[in-house]
């Protein structure tokens, strides 16, 4: 049977939903070990609360409130862009600096205040498209009231609820199962234990848990912040940027800077105040400009930024990112785990022949399978078919009936047929109700090489709730169905090849006919099929059967987790997709999990990402948003810790040689301005393909450490040389224009090789910046409001040539890094 599950459209008529387990019971059993006492719950009400008891409810705030948010409130993210330790940290300095100094030393708060208001507005863009999209992927169950279905939000359901259940929905309030119909809940989620639990009318159900097979309704006993996984819920769907690499990495960077930054600037607070003994105001503003460029404030802004535009772009193309470090995860996959099943083929199929087995009369085999049809309140899809092609005439009483699980691959019901006749039929995989060698195989497997899905249509000689009940299957009618094929599978294979990310395909169905499917599409490695029950139960074998094959067929939603957990044990970085209640184990377990909008709630739930309009083709989009995201960061990281290397080195210089530090805060922020700030921004937006690599931490700092070195010996030599070649009242003033002039065209080449490779616009990027600086230097107004004026032609060409030259160190040492230090 197929693997997603699909709720029927109605729900049952008021008062029906009638089983023999469907009866009315009085709910005063515990609920769970968490909540030993409850009062006693109302007898359950098969037509539900009518409207006045809703209102009742309502009124005394019986209602399942639970904010269930998609995003990080208003508030938070306020609170999460001003209240920094660094900007903290600046923003006594920038006071300071109110007292002591012109306006153009203040200059790196006003940037400060413009990079915090561009990252609030950024996270609230991405919060707009999220509660969006949020709205639309929500999860409506189905409620009970005046006697009549209908869908609901989860937040306006309230105590007493009769709320319906089917395969694939998640139980969203803890309750007391009033209906049961073969009703089989998985609690994994909660408890851990993979085996449904079968529920019977009386039994608890959990919020949290969902349903693996059967249907039933049951009554809301806890609602709102009382049931037993609300917390839980409200955590797991909420907006977050922590738990990334990227993230973890930069806070391990920044701390670090911490610990740096308080040594070394005591020391240049001392020093400074030492040797401008006279000057005290001088030595403040000094001081304070060897401190403020010690500190990548830019470098979290633009890591939110990047992540919040990524949100935004991904919805505009339907993509819901639940998690947020998911768009940087995908980036890294390098093994992508697909169900065929609404992933590779659309959810619905049809029926393109019935074959009669054994001399069967086909108008009667038609009539067994439009009472199957009929049995199934919530039909799946390949049963959906069948009610279609074969729409229910026959006036038979459905006595028992067992649903669909991809544990068994089959369905079943028996009927009193009105002549007497009492038969049990079974509907579903011919492999498993047939014993190896039956002559009937031999034809279903040339069909499935067809890539066409078969049905087995057999009489059972047992009971329906024998649990051999398909030992000894009797086989009537074979069902062919043809699956419709995704039109953007084919592409979106093709590009997980190009990217060297594989992919492989896991389902429930028939190994041969899963083969042909992915054949079909291109997939490399689909004439080789693995049947499932064949795989080894050792992690280890069973990793190097996955990493030799590509096309795995009648697997069980245990051996889909255990086949996800064998690949992370090799160190791949599993991404896995699907939409139906039997990949919710592998979709959990998966570093990240992609869930289709149409797909049950159980799998929107766990998964990080979900395809609202359920085109496949949207993953490469989100590999690629993750792509630019994670190769940005760690470009633009590099010239912000270059500065940060650049700037401790020089005050530890300045302070050993108890010489004046050179520069004024303004000169800083100029510098920072042109050879970081905006190249930075431009940078971290910019597309990049390169698929992501571990090791952030490392990556970035192999750069900057060399190249932040060389900068700041660099201009420090500069410098020296300057006290020695300029003397009088004004140079200090020269002094710090040719060390200015060498640190400027040091970080420049820096900038030149972070923008590689060189596109028009990288190109005018770099040039625009040199363009500003040198505008700076020749507009007279200019040079007196940044206190920069290269006196002389000596000292700036000095100047000029030591920068060369630690631009071809740097380019050299760069270059030995890549070799010696592969990243």
């Amino acid at each position: 049977m197929t693997e997603r599950a699909q709720s029927a459209s109605d729900g049952p008529e008021p008062g029906g939903g009638g089983t023999a387990a469907g009866t009315a019971i009085d709910a005063g059993a515990e609920l769970d070990p968490v909540h030993p006492v409850r009062p006693p719950a109302p007898r359950f009400k098969p037509a539900g609360l009518t409207t006045a008891e809703v209102a009742e409810r309502v009124a005394r705030g019986a209602v399942n409130d639970v904010p269930v948010r998609s995003s990080r409130s208003t508030t938070e993210i306020v609170r999460a862009n001003v209240f920094t330790r660094f900007n903290a940290i600046i923003g006594v300095l920038w006071v300071i600096m109110f007292f002591v100094a012109p306006i153009q030393d203040s200059l790196f708060g006003f940037v400060i205040i413009a990079n915090t208001g561009i990252g609030i507005i950024q996270e609230m863009r991405a919060k707009k498209t999220l509660d969006g999209l949020a709205v639309i992927g929500e999860a409506k169950p189905s409620v009970r009231r005046d006697g009549r279905t209908a869908e609901i939000s989860t937040s306006e359901i309230v105590l007493d609820d009769v709320i319906e259940l089917g395969p694939g929905d998640k139980v969203v309030v803890d309750g007391l199962v009033g209906e049961a119909d073969g009703l089989e809940i998985d609690e994994s989620l909660l408890t851990g234990e993979a085996d449904p639990v079968l529920k019977k009318a009386g039994d608890p159900v959990m919020s949290g848990s969902f349903v693996v097979a059967g249907g039933g309704a049951f009554t809301a006993t806890k609602v709102g912040r009382e049931a037993y996984a609300a917390q839980l819920a409200e955590e797991a769907s909420r907006f977050t940027l922590v738990h990334s690499e990227l993230r973890s990495g930069i806070s391990t960077i920044l701390k670090y800077v911490t610990w740096m930054m308080i040594p070394t600037s005591i020391g240049l607070i001392i020093s400074q105040l030492i040797v401008k003994d006279n000057n005290l105001k001088d030595a403040i503003a000094r001081t304070v400009g060897g401190i403020v460029p010690m500190i990548p404030e830019g470098l979290v802004l633009l890591t939110s930024v990047a992540f919040a535009i990524g949100v935004i772009r991904l919805g505009r193309k339907q993509c819901l990112v639940q998690e947020l470090p998911a768009i940087e995860g995908l980036a890294r996959v390098d093994v992508v785990c697909l169900d065929k099943t609404g992933t590779l083929t659309e959810g619905g199929m049809d029926v393109t022949e019935c074959r009669p087995l054994g001399g069967a009369d086909a108008a009667y085999v038609k009539k067994v399978l439009g009472a199957l049809g009929e049995s199934d309140p919530r039909p799946n899809a390949s049963l959906q078919a069948i009610i279609d092609a074969y729409p229910d005439s026959a006036e038979w009483r459905c006595t028992e009936s067992l649903p669909f699980s991809s544990a068994r691959k089959y369905s079943g019901a028996s009927f009193s047929e009105g002549d007497g006749e009492n038969n049990t039929w079974l509907l579903g995989a011919p492999d498993v109700l047939l014993p190896a060698g039956d002559p009937a195989l031999e034809e279903i497997n040339e069909l499935n090489e067809q890539g066409l899905r078969v049905l087995l249509l057999g009489r059972a000689a047992l009971e329906l709730d024998d649990p051999a009940v398909a030992t000894g299957v009797k086989p009537t009618a074979l069902v062919v169905l043809e699956q419709r094929l995704r039109p953007d599978a084919a592409d979106t294979l093709r590009y997980f090849e190009d990217q060297d990310v594989k992919a492989k395909v896991i389902s429930g169905d028939n190994a041969v006919s899963v083969g042909a499917v992915a054949g079909k599409l291109g997939l490399p490695g689909a004439e080789n099929t693995v049947d499932a029950r064949t795989l080894p139960t050792d992690q280890g074998e069973m990793a190097e059967v996955l990493d030799g094959n590509a096309v795995f067929g009648r697997v069980t939603p245990q051996q889909k987790r255990d086949m996800v957990a064998a690949l992370q044990s090799r160190g791949h970085t599993v991404a896995m997709t699907g939409d139906g209640v039997n990949d919710v184990l592998a979709l959990k377990d998966a570093d990240i999990g992609v869930s289709m909008g149409s797909g049950s709630e159980a799998t929107r739930a766990v998964a990080q990402i979900v395809l609202l309009n359920n085109s496949f083709s949207t993953l490469p989009s989100v590999v690629a948003e993750g792509r630019r995201v994670i190769g940005n960061i760690t470009r633009v990281a590099t010239l912000f810790l270059t500065k940060t290397v650049y700037s401790v080195l020089l005050a530890v210089l300045v302070v050993c040689s108890q010489v004046e530090y050179p520069f004024l805060p303004r000169h800083l922020t100029l510098l920072s301005t042109l050879t970081i700030g905006i190249p930075a921004f431009f940078l971290a937006l910019a597309p990049n393909k390169e698929r992501a690599k571990p090791h952030f931490v490392k990556r970035v700092m192999r750069y900057a450490i060399p190249g932040g070195v060389i900068a700041a010996v660099a201009c420090f030599v500069t410098y020296v040389i300057a006290r020695h070649h300029y003397s009088g009242p004004d140079a200090l003033k020269a002094e710090t224009s040719a060390a200015t002039l060498a640190l400027f065209l040091t970080s420049m080449w820096v900038l030149a090789i972070i923008a590689r490779p060189y596109t028009w616009w990288r190109v005018g990027l770099v040039g625009a910046m040199g363009g500003a600086f040198l505008i700076v230097l020749v507009v007279p107004w200019l040079q007196e409001f940044f206190q920069l004026k290269l006196e002389g032609a000596v000292m700036p060409w000095t100047a000029v040539g030591i920068a060369a030259v630690a631009a071809a160190l740097i380019e050299f040492t760069f270059r030995w890094v890549d070799r010696r230090f592969p990243a």
